[in-house]
């Protein structure tokens, strides 16, 4: 398997994307319109926010999903027993968030969720006719007006040395959503199953990495292939320094059906069930 960044200014932008999606689950853009610049900057000042105490006054709402998790409630992916190496905040336009942070990370929400939502076209324009069809209403209708569109920014600790043995950063996991969006972090490790194999997702910075997630699996009946990835810890030597990156997950309304089995409020639910947040 391999992933070649596709030119998102390229005439034939949109079919080789869809098409990378179809075969992988994965897609990487570049010159993408997202500002990069930003990003940095996003990277910068959470780096900081997450040293500070202050972000447990920005503790989680269990009933909202919003604000900071610790590492101590952090996911174990499915399947897993062991928590994953990382804190993270979740973050809403309609949430919590510290002040002086909510500006920068309202204007990437407001961009990602853009691209995002202009990929989903993509998807719809160049899937079978016959797949297509069958969606209970238009790709790009699912997520018009959701509120439940997510922006989180990871947080991967510097290793000590004494966490559990076989616990990853982030183990080996699917996508609940419809698409994931993700500028190249400010470190390596994510990595996607290929196979027996893993291999690594390009992480030259300035690229976006895009996959799909279980609902736009469901919804196409496979098609669309929610590819398990996962990241993994620095090699012995870096082990100290810290990773952040910053998926926005695009999310239908709630009451979309994807199909005979599961609205997305329905499928959300219980995959949160799964992952032991809920």
């Amino acid at each position: 398997m391999e992933l070649v960044a596709v030119d998102y200014q390229a005439p034939d932008a949109a079919e080789r994307f869809v098409e990378s999606l179809h075969k992988t689950g994965f897609g990487v853009l570049k010159n993408h319109p997202i500002s990069q610049d930003l990003v940095e900057t996003i990277y910068e000042q959470w780096g900081r926010f997450f040293q500070t105490e202050q972000k447990h006054n920005f503790r989680f709402d269990p009933a909202k999903q919003d604000g900071f998790f610790p590492a101590e409630v952090s996911e174990t992916a499915k399947g897993n027993n062991t928590k994953d190496l990382k804190e993270y905040f979740h973050f809403y336009p309609w949430g919590q968030c510290p002040d002086s942070l909510r500006l920068d990370l309202a204007s990437y929400y407001a961009q990602a969720n853009s691209l995002a939502s202009e990929l989903l076209t993509w998807v719809q324009r160049f899937g079978p006719t016959e797949m297509t069809e069958g969606y209970s209403e238009p790709l790009p209708s699912m997520v018009t007006g959701s509120e439940k569109t997510l922006l989180r920014v990871l947080h991967y600790p510097p290793m000590t040395g004494t966490e559990p043995a076989g616990a990853l950063r982030a183990a080996a996991h699917e996508d609940i959503n419809l698409l994931t969006i993700l500028p190249a972090a400010n470190a390596k490790g994510l990595q996607i199953k290929n196979g027996d194999d893993w291999v690594d997702v390009p992480a030259d910075f300035g690229t976006l990495v895009v996959n799909i997630g279980d609902m736009l699996q469901e919804a196409s009946k496979g098609y669309f292939p929610s590819t398990t990835h996962r990241v993994i810890n620095p090699e012995e030597g870096v082990q100290n320094g810290s990773r952040i990156s910053l998926p926005l997950f695009l999310h239908p309304r709630p009451e979309v059906v994807l199909s005979e089995r599961y609205t997305a409020n329905s499928y959300l639910m219980e995959r949160l069930r799964e992952l032991g947040v809920i």
